[in-house]
């Protein structure tokens, strides 16, 4: 027996709040000092992260379908006793009070949980719209079912004071008091997504949010009373539910069981942890994003549910990881996957590859399928022996084709579904993957079958899983997918340069910030312990272009904002304009991304014809002026590009060096254009390559989608105070000053080299040129010999070859001063002589 004060949290409907009270209620109680147990009624993963995070242990689910009605208390008893004696239990519903199981007469609904606990219900009832009637559905909801015990009400959404005395007034006939009034604020509210809410591992600001709710919750409901309502709560006379009792079966050795987890990877029940800890068998999370290895010793894996859709690009990126779950599985590793795990292991997800083990593509779909299930297995698999019969339930968007193998894993009311599998061939299914969750604490025996596949295995010898080829879009007749060998993405200038070099590799213009950029952020140093706050960065930018402040975001730099882009967008086709500054690729590839590249040509002096973008790209990514040909394609040009469903993105790392007559004229960037996203940097202008600084400025919503990917304080406050300073007038003068002489000092470099018969490609506006060196070089020499000779000779210039587009024989100089050039072009004299 065992006392245990509780309250369940229910409401007439869907949507009134339960969420927000339940966790703020559970937040509040631990602030006072209690240890607070969290439960969920239903199948629902999501809520109880959030319980957990309000009050620092497991939450946990109550759901009679899934566990059985039997179990319930043991399970509730044991939640309350796990890892802490608990002061209290705060149970929260699902859907309205009565609405369980169809066509089941309430099975299920937290009406029947709470009445199988025996705990009083509290009555959450959405304010808005109503006022004296609220008294009458809650009167009907008190009456409807005596079993159910409503002990009092709570207020949410409720518009103003006076609004609250109506309702308040009208309930005291009911006999039920009001223990909480909450006024509307929008601000406490999850955000949430295609299947509710978005998961409290998703969400970096939670734990602020969290904090503020608790606030909110603290200072309009009164906690005493809702206490004293869970201590009319009798004693539950059922014992605690025992995991090792339940499974009966311990594994005769300690096994890794690999569990999928982090952002992509969210939901599975605390008791399948348990339940295999008490099966002998040591589960350790892994986050199938971050990590390259299955953990060191698994023999086992678990993928349970989540939004893998939502990380398609970054799971399909991690190809260590993949190679080694193929690997694993090849040799017949056993392996469970429910819903997410099941999309992860088919061959593609949303077009992104996947694992390719189960010969299925996967992707969203309009319809949501959802609801309770019973199930039977068809044949022997890593759950246990054909006829083994489960109940669970789906919930999903997203669709396989095809839906299943011949055998399937499961039969759903005779209907074949999901996957059973022997990627190893030796006769004997190792891998289930299907959308059916089952929650292990009402099945221990299917807890117990798979236990036994993990004690029992042995990798078999030599079996290998064919890999699956990642598929790509088809490449229009003017985008050439490849060149002959696959120039390196990520060679920048900084490693072409070495000490006792002359730097013509990187287009940083300072070798230091001035003085009065300096000074600006040894200011800020005084503040470093302090976490940043991109504020005034996000101000003095918009104010600077005269844009909203919602319409630019600062960044760590331009090239975080390329990553950040890749990871916010789901494109179906994107073409990167080269050559070009290879990050933007770089950035979608590791993302997951299939690219095509719309090759310019040297002939026509690199110049876009906006027809040459196929018609069915939606992503266009260009830099302008162009790094490494310096072409500033014309404003007509780029707007040419922007149609509907089309996001184009110019990569303006380099306008700040272009005169401002010409930046007026050209740049986008100050025009709220839909459809348009322009990225720019601050480190090449101002010596701040070390510090990191840039910007993006577009649309609201693409920039919010690319703040969502934002890791927090991703901009540190020195980066803050120069973003600001760079945004001053002093600044924006002494960058037209540069500009202009960027332009005289480019005019020496690009007579001297048109005179040694090096012409650099015409037209640049930026501070580098670039030049093709092939023809310079004797019949027996390599295309890169020029740039090796220099090297010999003291100058460091930045290779061509890693630009799509160019070969060997390419070089980009940057635009140094004359007596730099000067020098330059004598070492080139002499080689040439050399040569000739």
């Amino acid at each position: 027996m065992l006392t245990l004060p509780r309250v369940v949290i229910a409401a007439p409907s869907s949507g009134s709040g339960k969420t927000t009270v339940a966790t703020g209620l559970m937040a509040a109680l631990r602030r006072r000092g209690l240890e607070v147990s969290g439960h969920k009624v239903g199948p629902d993963y999501i809520d109880p992260g959030y319980h957990a995070l309000a009050t620092g242990r497991p939450g946990r689910n109550l759901d009679a379908h899934l566990v059985g009605v039997d179990r319930l208390p043991g399970l509730l008893a044991h939640g309350a006793l796990v890892p802490r004696p608990a002061d209290v239990a705060v149970i929260e519903g699902v859907m309205g009070l009565y609405d369980g199981a169809l066509g089941q007469q309430g099975f299920a609904s937290t009406a029947h949980v709470a009445a199988v606990v025996a705990a009083p219900v509290l009555l959450v009832v959405d304010a808005s719209g109503a006022a004296r009637t609220h008294a009458a559905v809650v009167h009907g909801l008190a009456s409807f079912d005596r079993s159910v015990r409503i002990g009092g009400v709570i207020l949410n959404r409720v518009g103003s004071e006076r609004h609250g005395r109506e309702i308040t007034d009208a309930l005291e006939d009911t006999g039920l008091p009001v223990l909480g009034s909450l006024p509307r604020d929008p601000d406490i509210a999850a955000p949430s997504r295609h299947l509710g809410l978005v998961p409290v591992a998703e969400r970096p600001e939670a734990v602020a949010a969290l904090d503020r709710l608790a606030d909110h919750i603290a200072a309009t409901v009164d906690l005493d009373g809702v206490l004293a309502l869970a201590r009319t709560a009798p004693p539950l006379l059922d014992g605690a539910w025992d995991a090792a009792a339940e499974i009966g079966y311990r594994s005769p050795q300690r096994r890794v069981v690999a569990v999928a987890g982090g952002r992509a990877f969210t939901f599975r029940y605390a008791e399948t942890d348990e339940l295999l800890r008490a099966a002998g068998l040591d589960p350790v999370v892994f986050d199938p994003l971050a990590d390259h290895r299955l953990p060191e010793g698994t023999a086992g894996l678990y993928l349970g549910g989540g939004f893998p859709e939502v990380h398609a690009g970054e799971l399909a990126a991690n190809d260590d990881l993949r190679r080694d779950i193929r690997a694993h599985l090849a040799a017949g590793l056993p392996t469970v996957a429910e819903c997410a795990g099941l999309l992860y292991l088919s061959r593609t997800l949303d077009g992104l590859p996947g694992l390719g083990v189960v010969a299925a593509d996967a992707a969203m779909t309009p319809r949501l399928t959802l609801g309770y299930r019973s199930a039977v297995a068809p044949v022997d698999s890593v759950y246990g022996p054909a006829g083994t019969r489960v109940t669970g339930h789906e919930f999903h968007r997203t669709a396989t084709d095809p839906g299943w193998s011949d055998p399937p894993a499961w039969l759903v009311g005779g209907r074949p579904e999901g996957f059973v599998l022997d990627p190893s061939g030796t006769g004997r299914p190792t891998v289930h993957a299907s959308y059916l969750h089952v929650h292990w604490a009402g099945h221990p025996e299917v807890a117990a079958g798979f236990a036994r596949a993990v004690a029992g295995w042995q990798p078999a010898e030599g079996a290998l899983l064919t890999p699956v080829a990642d598929s790509a879009a088809p490449v229009a007749e003017a985008v050439v997918a490849s060149s002959e060998s696959e120039p390196d993405l990520h060679h920048h200038g900084d490693r072409d340069i070495a000490d006792g070099l002359v730097d013509l590799a990187v287009n940083v213009r300072l070798p230091r910030p001035p003085d009065w950029l300096a000074d600006e952020i040894r200011r800020a140093v005084d503040d470093l312990a302090r976490y940043p706050d991109a504020t005034p960065a996000r101000a003095a930018l918009a104010a600077r272009h005269a844009r909203d402040e919602a319409e630019v975001l600062p960044t760590a730099g331009g090239a975080e904002a390329f990553t950040l882009l890749a990871r916010a967008v789901r494109p179906r086709r994107a073409v990167v304009v080269h050559p070009q500054f290879t990050e933007p690729e770089a950035a979608l590839r590791a993302a997951g991304h299939s690219v095509d590249r719309l090759l310019l040509r040297a002939e026509d002096d690199f110049a876009l014809d906006p027809a040459q973008v196929p018609a069915d790209a939606d992503l266009v990514m260009l830099g302008n002026p162009t790094n490494p040909t310096g072409r500033l394609h014309p404003a007509a040009t780029i707007r040419a590009l922007l149609r509907p469903g089309r996001l184009v993105v110019v990569d303006e790392a380099f306008m700040d060096a272009v005169p401002a007559e010409q930046q007026l004229r050209e740049s986008l960037v100050g025009e709220g254009i839909p459809g348009l996203l322009i990225l720019r940097s601050m480190t090449k202008t101002w010596g701040l390559a070390g510090l990191r600084a840039g910007y993006a400025v577009g649309e609201t919503h693409v920039i919010a989608e690319l703040a969502a990917q934002q890791p927090p304080w991703s901009m540190s406050s020195l980066a803050v105070a120069a973003t600001v300073a760079c945004c001053s007038e002093r600044a924006d003068e002494e960058a037209a000053t540069a500009a202009e002489t960027f332009v005289q000092w480019r005019r020496p470099l690009i007579e001297g080299l048109t005179d040694l018969g090096l012409a650099p490609v015409p037209g640049s506006v930026a501070p580098f040129v670039l030049v093709d060196t092939a023809t310079a070089v004797p019949p027996d020499g390599a295309p890169g010999a020029l740039r090796l000779a220099l090297r010999e000779r003291g100058f460091a210039v930045r290779r061509g070859d890693t630009f799509p587009g160019l070969g060997p024989g390419w070089i980009r100089l940057a635009v140094r001063p004359p007596d730099v050039t000067a020098a330059l072009l004598v070492a080139l004299q002499d080689v040439l002589r050399t040569w000739r």
